[in-house]
């Protein structure tokens, strides 16, 4: 008798510990649906969500996974203002250690304006005060931001419809950007003025990145211009094309203005096709988020959501060029004059 009871005892226990697994799941479970598990993620394209704004950022250079650390550093200074994250590199393409970023928190949005006392505390901790412009189209989404883990959720599941979206319509969008307002997240993609939207760090970087492919495209002009000229002294006739090379002449022409509308970071941040020559690539970041996007798309192509003047079109470009105020490198082949032709 006192076997069977202590067999009904174990059995008891058994139930109980199956009954609290199970509950301990179903709570995890109720707790990710109620963080955005099955939300659906709609992505679209129109007017952005929040306009012109004023923010306390730091930049930094490396693994987004470090981006946690700056936004307690924004909470623990001021946690009624809203958080801003924005992200300029692809994180599928580009090494951990050169990811560039800025987090901050939103100091003023629209007509408002910081007060002293805001921008000298941030300051104080060492964060910069900059400026964005309200976008005219941008490409977004939004998710539910109720819990700790929708940020994780949303990392997950809105990022790749982004891209997809970015891609099927050959769009030029970026960077982008992560706005937590009250209980949502808005991802922002600007279509136009992207450069606006690149803190003074950030252009300085691809200001030096732009230097550096310069120098390295010189030096191998005159490497080649070097080789068929040693060839031509020792008799040697120089491959086919040889002589084109060496009187090929790189000329640089950067149209720039004090417009915030002009930016260094557009001009080499534009996506191109993988068949153009190295002369284009050389001076453009390889591993942008605008490098998903393809030339070719208009505005008319877009679901937009709002009607009105169409303003910045500057971020759909097609195969041609872009022509809005941005730095233009051109480069062309030296041609023979008439005389010189006649001469030969």
């Amino acid at each position: 008798m006192e076997h069977h009871a202590s067999i009904l005892s174990d059995w008891v226990l058994l139930g109980l510990i199956a009954a609290l697994v199970a509950l301990l799941l179903l709570t995890v479970f109720g707790f990710a649906v109620y963080s955005g598990l099955f939300t659906e993620v709609v992505v679209s394209a129109g007017s952005p969500p929040v306009s012109n704004i004023t923010l306390a950022y730091k930049f930094r250079v490396g693994p987004y996974g470090e981006s946690g650390q700056l936004f307690t550093d924004g909470c623990s200074i001021s946690s009624k203002l809203c958080s801003i994250g924005v992200y300029y590199d692809n994180p599928h393409t580009v090494p951990p250690e050169k990811c560039r970023f800025a987090i901050g928190r939103i100091l003023s949005e629209g007509d408002a304006k910081p007060s002293e006392e805001q921008i000298k505390r941030f300051q104080k901790y060492g964060f910069k005060i900059f400026s964005f412009p309200a976008p005219s189209h941008v490409v977004m989404a939004t998710f539910p931001f109720t819990t700790p883990l929708s940020i994780h959720l949303a990392v997950n599941r809105v990022h790749p419809a982004l891209d997809t979206y970015i891609k099927e319509r050959k769009l030029c969008a970026h960077p982008r950007i992560e706005i937590y307002k009250e209980d949502h997240i808005y991802f922002v993609c600007p279509l136009a003025r992207q450069g606006d939207f690149y803190v003074p760090e950030m252009k300085e970087l691809e200001r030096k990145s732009r230097a550096a492919a310069a120098e390295a495209e010189d030096a191998q002009t005159d490497i080649t211009g070097t080789r068929a000229w040693t060839l031509s002294v020792i008799g040697i006739s120089p491959p086919k094309g040889a002589d084109t090379m060496s009187e090929t002449s790189s000329i640089s022409m950067e149209a720039t203005t004090d417009s915030r509308d002009t930016s260094v970071a557009t001009s080499i941040l534009l996506p191109f096709p993988a068949s153009r020559g190295r002369e284009e690539a050389d001076t453009r970041s390889e591993h942008s988020y605008s490098e998903s996007g393809a030339s070719g798309s208009s505005f008319e192509e877009l679901d937009l959501e709002v009607t009105g003047d169409v303003e910045g079109a500057a971020g759909l470009l097609p195969d041609v060029g872009y022509t809005g105020n941005q730095e233009v490198t051109i480069k062309w082949t030296k041609e023979p004059a008439a005389a010189e032709r006649g001469e030969e």
